[in-house]
């Protein structure tokens, strides 16, 4: 019970990674806060977690939603006192050439990537500071150590989540809030289906030193880490989960 009378807020949580680390949480006792813009799957997942509604709150809410993001903060605190951990994974990965790339496919992946983490992060911070502790994972990807082609944008945010976690963890570690990465490698979900070939997986899966599928399970179990007492010691810095695919 890693997570036992601790309040989680994650972004995303409706499927995929997010899911994975909602379940997961709960198994260690956390308090959840389930954010997602789609209601009937975050629902769904609140409720498979805790039938009772007690322990388990799913909100439908976008994440580039300031107001929003701030309702959910203090509906949380307001309703428990506390918030212990922060979870943002939510976020999109559309191909795309650079050269046919338009300004607000550009635009809509900074804000949703990259943006909702200022919202988020800035949301909660006052809450950690003033209680001195906090755990923030913010979920970037492998492809930032890559350099990965037709996904300039994309790979420009999850660039930006490392710097900024970064610098944010040099401006709030006095606070005892700790703030670090995921760079998940090619996960075995869903959504992956709709982007990337059968073909291009069992290349993915060739450059790894694991020869098997990266599941949403082993991004939970890193996030689980990252936001327990065990990574106490840690700030600042990135996790690399993709089955040995680069190494840094």
């Amino acid at each position: 019970m890693l997570l036992d009378r601790k309040v989680a807020l994650v972004t995303g949580a409706g499927a995929g990674i997010g899911q994975a680390i909602a379940s997961l949480f709960a198994e260690h006792g956390a308090r959840l806060v389930l954010l997602d813009k789609d209601a009937e799957a975050i629902q769904a997942v609140a409720y498979s977690l805790d039938p009772s509604g007690q322990r388990a709150i799913a909100v439908n809410v976008d994440v580039r939603d300031r107001p929003g993001i701030d309702s959910v903060v203090s509906r949380t605190l307001q309703e428990w006192g506390q918030i212990d951990v922060l979870v943002n994974n939510a976020g999109i990965y559309p191909r795309q050439e650079f050269i046919t790339m338009t300004e607000r496919q550009w635009d809509e992946m900074h804000d949703i990537n990259l943006k909702s983490m200022f919202h988020s992060q800035q949301a909660v911070l006052p809450h950690m500071i003033a209680s001195h502790r906090g755990k923030i994972v913010n979920i970037s990807s492998v492809t930032f150590h890559l350099g990965a082609p037709n996904l300039t944008h994309y790979v420009a945010t999850k660039g930006g989540v490392i710097g900024l976690s970064r610098s944010l963890a040099r401006e709030v570690g006095k606070y005892n809030v700790h703030i670090n990465c995921i760079t998940p490698g090619a996960v075995l979900v869903e959504a992956e289906k709709a982007v990337v070939s059968e073909e291009q997986v069992r290349a993915y899966v060739a450059e790894q030193s694991l020869q098997r599928r990266i599941l949403p399970i082993d991004i939970a179990r890193a996030a689980l880490f990252l936001s327990c007492d065990l990574s106490d010691g840690m700030t600042g810095q990135t996790l690399n989960v993709d089955g040995g695919w680069i190494m840094h």
